[in-house]
């Protein structure tokens, strides 16, 4: 029998299997409402599709240099000053293959073999799996209402006193619950890092996407922090793969050796892409304003069906619903939601192994009419 590593030998991404398990129910005939996927529901703007239709046109696209067109980052570098007031140096920007392989590479670049590194519970799961493919040690931080499902020092020390941290990884807003440090929260947190050398990793992919107050940046209370960013989510371009990453100088050159190793580069037509939606706001901001209808009318009729409780919801697309009152088992839950209703949902336990099991994520990135018709369906579930 051939030997696998056991670096292969992490959990599944559940989501991945609600999917599979949707498709399999549309190939049988079935009518689903997709509400598991972390994805929007729109194209990527026009403007960036003919960006890329253009770039094909001119002849061969090839590599670029390891961190990404010069252009694409000094973009992404205005962004910064634009919408946050920081100056940050293009040179400190690495494009990478998506937000997944950025939070690769800079687990690599920072992080040795059994290093301890905070995540919050619930949180995104394929960062727990991936740390352990690297033979990190990921040291779950138990969030909920109380720090409205964010990390704040008092649990960062608390998850310390089995070891020293080498690293924390916050999300704002967050991925399933949705809640958003504000600045002086993001400057607590970054405190607590440097006092016990910890690096922050800031996963802010779901920046744009705010329902209320602007997210606020890292980089705007801590110039050494290390941001995750992607063109996933606000752009509306998750099936493109293109990311970012942006950390100090010698970060940075680690990152770029590694990139060179590992992807090369990011796809060179994506670039260009991403390039040309960073011009796309009036698109993408009525994008937006569909999320957070959706999210209005989720929060209207979703307690109708009787899930009455959910985490603040300051950004993203999610509805993350404390179904505790309904099931000790939110996978069977979630497969009878789907087998029953049509409807397909993430259950908790993807996100926070320990107590997800009375949980369930809702996204609501597709189209409104699918969002009321959701509703119904669970209402008439539940009913």
């Amino acid at each position: 029998m051939m030997r696998i590593s056991r670096r292969g030998a992490v959990d599944p991404f559940i989501v991945m299997e609600v999917m599979e398990a949707a498709r399999a129910r549309e190939a049988a005939g079935a009518d689903v409402v997709h509400m598991e996927v972390g994805q929007p529901g729109a194209a990527a703007p026009a403007r960036a599709i003919e960006a890329a239709r253009a770039a094909m046109a001119r002849g061969p696209l090839g590599y670029t240099v390891a961190l990404g067109l010069p252009e694409l980052r000094e973009r992404i570098a205005r962004r910064y000053a634009e919408r946050h007031g920081v100056v940050v140096a293009p040179e400190r920007i690495a494009v990478t293959a998506g937000a997944s392989a950025g939070f690769l590479l800079a687990a690599l670049a920072l992080f040795d073999a059994g290093d301890r590194v905070a995540l919050a519970e619930p949180g995104y799961p394929a960062y727990r799996n991936m740390a352990r493919a690297l033979d990190l040690i990921p040291v779950g931080v138990p969030t909920g209402p109380q720090t409205r499902f964010q990390p704040d020092a008092h649990l960062l020390a608390d998850a310390g006193r089995a070891g020293r941290l080498a690293g924390v990884i916050a999300a704002s807003p967050s991925n399933p619950a949705g809640t958003m440090l504000d600045r002086a929260a993001m400057a607590a947190l970054a405190v607590e890092c440097r006092r016990i050398g910890a690096t922050l990793v800031s996963d802010e992919i779901y920046h744009g996407l705010e329902h209320g107050a602007r997210a606020v940046s890292a980089l705007e209370v801590d110039p050494d922090a290390v941001v995750i960013n992607s063109f996933s989510k606000y752009f509306c371009m998750a099936g493109w793969r293109v990311g970012w990453i942006v950390a100090p100088p010698e970060a940075i050159a680690a990152v770029e050796r590694l990139s060179q190793n590992l992807f090369i580069c990011a796809p060179h037509v994506s670039q260009v892409a991403a390039l040309a939606a960073m011009d796309a706001e009036d698109t993408l901001e009525a994008e937006v304003e569909v999320y957070r209808a959706n999210r209005a009318l989720l929060l209207e009729e979703l307690p109708k069906a009787g899930f009455r409780s959910f985490a603040p919801c300051d950004g993203a697309f999610y509805l993350y619903a404390d179904v505790g009152d309904l099931t000790d088992d939110s996978v069977a839950f979630c497969r009878r939601m789907l087998q029953e209703a049509g409807v397909a949902a993430t259950p908790g336990v993807d996100f926070d192994p320990p107590r997800g099991r009375s949980f369930v994520r809702f996204s609501f990135a597709g189209p409104t009419a699918r969002m009321r018709e959701a509703a119904r369906r669970l209402r008439d579930w539940r009913g």
